[in-house]
């Protein structure tokens, strides 16, 4: 086995373990499904710290703007009413303008909360110091477990322009990158953001990968 210590300039980001025989075509493929999953569960955990703050997003033609204009437009978040996370919402206005305002209460953002420090704990850059090797595996597990969190709180599902939800269903809107389109549930390795030619187009800002015998 060799194990693989990936850095992004002198800052470790973690480590892979793969057999001695592997070719450096599918080392750099499986570096690059575990480098951009980490990433995926980082936004995942950004955006949903959003979503036990402030509620649900927005739908797009809302963001932004005062309750005067809202009023004045006669726009109406009609997902909103449907989206209600369980056990009620405590108001917490989201100041930029991106989020409802109707947060979780107390308990239900401590499920959030906790599932996303133990997502962020799975892909941590902390895990290069205790030794420990990232797999796919652990990605998707991560992965799992904040979509898990997000039904508990919000058992109706989230609209469709969520970036939550479109992380989920890999839709979410990359800058530079081409439209991901949904994927069933057993496919997280098959999915686009896992494909082996999509993620070398994608694979940026790591490189000169080194592998030592273990």
């Amino acid at each position: 086995m060799v194990l693989l210590h990936v850095k992004r300039g002198d800052e470790s980001q973690f480590l892979l373990q793969a057999p001695g025989s592997t070719e450096l075509e599918e080392l750099t493929v499986q570096v690059a499904r575990v480098y951009n999953g980490r990433l995926k569960v980082q936004r995942l955990c950004s955006e949903m710290e959003e979503l036990a703050e402030h509620g649900i997003f927005l739908p797009p033609n809302m963001q932004g703007l005062t309750d005067d204009q809202i009023e004045e437009l006669k726009l109406k978040d009609e997902w909103g009413e449907k989206c209600v996370p369980s056990g009620g919402a405590v108001f917490k206005k989201d100041d930029i303008g991106r989020r409802n305002g109707q947060a979780p209460n107390e308990k239900m953002k401590q499920v959030l909360k906790k599932t996303i420090e133990e997502a962020k704990a799975i892909i941590s850059k902390k895990q290069v110091e205790a030794g420990v090797c990232v797999t796919m595996e652990m990605v998707k597990d991560a992965l799992d477990q904040l979509r898990g969190a997000v039904m508990i709180v919000y058992p109706m599902g989230l609209p469709p322009y969520d970036p939550i939800r479109m992380e989920f269903e890999n839709k979410e809107d990359l800058s530079g990158t081409q439209r991901l389109e949904e994927n069933d549930d057993d496919a997280y390795l098959n999915s686009p953001w896992a494909d082996n030619t999509a993620l070398k187009r994608h694979f940026h800002g790591v490189k000169d990968i080194k592998w030592r015998p273990r």
